[in-house]
């Protein structure tokens, strides 16, 4: 499928023009709500849940099915500024653990019955070190996004993305702070495990990184560019896709939030398609969910990354489809409702 954009202005025409939720489906869904068998608003922040799947799928009893995870992975030259605990390899050590099988994300998607596509960007050719430019080029930054738009399967009726990159929580602590302000102390958290001389490398190249890219500063496609990645800006052309076909999106963690939410930020209202499936155990996450507006439905303490948080946020979302589509109503039941 490919991506309707060729420049970063084309995207900002797409996100001009995005298509909204289904008001009327949403109706009808809470219509269902008040008739089933059980107490008005008896299930919470079920209920919320499965009127938002509604109105995105355009479905008053609708039912999960195909649920869709994607892992993007990239690599990216800032990470010669010592802000990882580990090497840049471990990223493509990791992809083929997933080609395997063998990681946390693999598990959860067999456990909750999704696919689970695996999708490496230029791995042998890392971003440029932001601290002394852009990461991208234009170009280089429309092909990431092209390659997150073209991964959605447009079958699927649920969207999660997640990321493997090493040295990503410092590109996404520097887009946080790119589009909504603090310097890299503010943003930077310690990601795979750095110690404080770590935290304090990674803070700094942030501050280098925001020095070096004015272009970046107000301008959220171009922090993108400038000081992202290729799977970040992959999981921002994703979940642009999603909104464009009618697909409901679970975010994950810091990474994923802080790529999409060069989206809201450039566009107020672009992730009304997405709920924030977790709140993560890097410090800055909480912040960057208050920042687009967003309730996490779980708090595990997870900062793992590779979409797991949000696909363990599945079987939340299925609990709540679960009860709005498939209990009785009163009428259905014979049970007087008062």
């Amino acid at each position: 499928m490919t991506a309707p954009f060729t420049t970063l202005a084309d995207m900002r025409r797409i996100l001009a023009d995005l298509p909204g939720p289904d008001a009327a489906a949403r109706r009808a869904a809470t219509a269902r709500n008040g008739q089933l068998t059980k107490p008005p608003g008896a299930l919470g922040c079920l209920e919320d849940l499965a009127f938002w799947y509604a109105e995105w799928r355009g479905e008053a009893h609708p039912v999960m099915a195909a649920p869709q995870i994607i892992v993007f992975a990239g690599n990216h030259g800032v990470t010669a500024q010592g802000v990882s605990a580990f090497p840049a390899e471990v990223t493509a050590q990791m992809v083929a653990n997933f080609a395997a099988g063998g990681a946390a994300i693999n598990q959860v998607a067999k456990l909750f019955g999704a696919t689970l596509d695996v999708v490496p960007l230029d791995l042998t050719r890392p971003t440029a070190d932001f601290t002394s430019g852009p990461a991208m080029t234009e170009d280089e930054v429309i092909a990431a996004l092209n390659a997150g738009w073209q991964a959605i399967d447009l079958k699927s009726d649920l969207l999660v993305v997640g990321e493997m990159g090493i040295g990503n929580t410092t590109a996404a602590a520097a887009l946080a702070a790119a589009a909504f302000g603090g310097a890299g102390a503010d943003w930077a958290g310690r990601g795979t495990g750095v110690d404080d001389a770590g935290l304090g490398r990674k803070a700094a190249a942030i501050d280098a990184g925001l020095a070096a890219n004015p272009a970046a500063k107000n301008d959220p496609l171009q922090a993108l560019r400038c000081l992202g990645g290729r799977e970040l800006a992959a999981m921002a052309g994703a979940v642009l896709a999603a909104r464009q076909h009618g697909i409901p999106v679970i975010l994950d963690g810091f990474i994923c939030t802080a790529a999409v939410a060069m989206l809201e930020a450039a566009r107020p209202g672009a992730l009304d398609h997405c709920v924030a499936g977790h709140l993560s155990a890097e410090g800055a996450h909480a912040e960057l969910l208050a920042r687009i507006g967003k309730e996490p439905l779980l708090s595990l303490g997870l900062r793992l990354g590779e979409g797991s948080g949000a696909a363990v946020a599945i079987g939340i979302l299925q609990a709540a489809l679960a009860c709005h589509s498939g209990m009785a109503t009163f009428a259905e039941a014979g049970v007087a409702d008062g």
